[in-house]
């Protein structure tokens, strides 16, 4: 039972939010517009939701918090997801060392890592911890898990890291295994951190020797000085919502039809089989794009 919407839009990419708490304090976070519950989804809760993912037309999960990897039993729900879908997760790799083989082994897939500075002072302004060589180990341990490829997401902060686009660049060039995504900070108004990716991007085209537009998205992808380089700007992207195919479970149990929208939630926690099917269906017609 593969679902679309009434756009005609499949949905094949879950998001599941395990949670909202996180072990840094990154002054940008906007927790992908989460209020912290209470209680987090249970692992019962997760693996119902897994269980039905493959009969409604999931091709590939993607685990997100906060921080998934605070989650004592992260590798449990990893362990859940069917064989046959692709599962990823996004972290902030400061705990990803010693749990790189681990997950591999769990099944999961690739992991993106967030990680806005190679600069210790910088990365320590940002996150508020001291905890850069934590992640640049968490790198390494997941290219020997096979973790790969790695996404390195960079948010670009106005008046704080736009001078390390080249460092970023050298960390991922003639490296197979890692793609460096610069991401744009969503402007909910007047962010002082704000900082437009246009510049940045023309100069980085018109310098590419070859240029990939992803089917999904019609982002493009840059082959730049030997490193594979994307522009995501989820904010304003009309071509991103045209193309959306994600679902999203919150870390408090709700279906999530739009990253952008808090109004039409359907709360699925503890609900199971044809009640959850019928939940599931009932989201992915409420998905309508943001921006078109």
């Amino acid at each position: 039972m593969d679902m679309h919407d009434a756009f005609g839009r499949p949905v094949s990419n879950l998001r599941i939010s395990v949670n909202s708490g996180c072990n840094l304090n990154c002054i940008y976070c906007h927790r992908e517009g989460e209020k912290s519950p209470e209680k987090p989804l249970e692992l019962d809760d997760i693996r119902a939701i897994l269980e039905i993912t493959k009969e409604l037309g999931i091709k590939t999960v993607k685990f997100t918090g906060g921080e998934p990897l605070i989650r004592s039993d992260i590798v449990e729900i990893i362990r859940s997801v069917p064989d046959g879908i692709e599962s990823s997760i996004t972290t902030n790799g400061t705990l990803l060392g010693p749990l790189a083989l681990k997950l591999k082994e769990a099944g999961l897939s690739r992991v993106n890592i967030s990680l806005d500075s190679l600069s210790p002072d910088k990365y320590r302004y940002v996150t508020g911890t001291d905890r850069l060589s934590d992640v640049l180990e968490g790198i390494e341990a997941a290219k020997e898990a096979g973790l790969t490829p790695i996404k390195i997401n960079m948010v670009l902060l106005k008046g704080i890291n736009e001078d390390e686009i080249d460092d970023f660049i050298r960390l991922v060039s003639g490296d197979r295994q890692m793609i460096l995504q610069v991401i744009e900070l969503m402007d909910l108004g007047s962010c002082p951190l704000h900082a437009d990716l246009s510049a940045l991007e023309e100069k980085i085209a018109s310098e590419s020797r070859k240029v990939i537009t992803r089917r999904m998205h019609h982002r493009k992808k840059y082959c730049f000085e030997g490193a594979e380089i994307e522009f995501v700007r989820p904010w304003h992207n009309s071509e991103f919502c045209l193309h959306c195919n994600r679902l999203r479970v919150t870390s408090d149990g709700k279906l999530k039809p739009c990253l952008l929208r808090d109004d039409n939630l359907i709360d699925i926690r503890g609900k199971r089989g044809e009640e959850l099917r019928n939940l599931f269906s009932q989201a992915a017609k409420k998905r309508e794009p943001y921006n078109s």
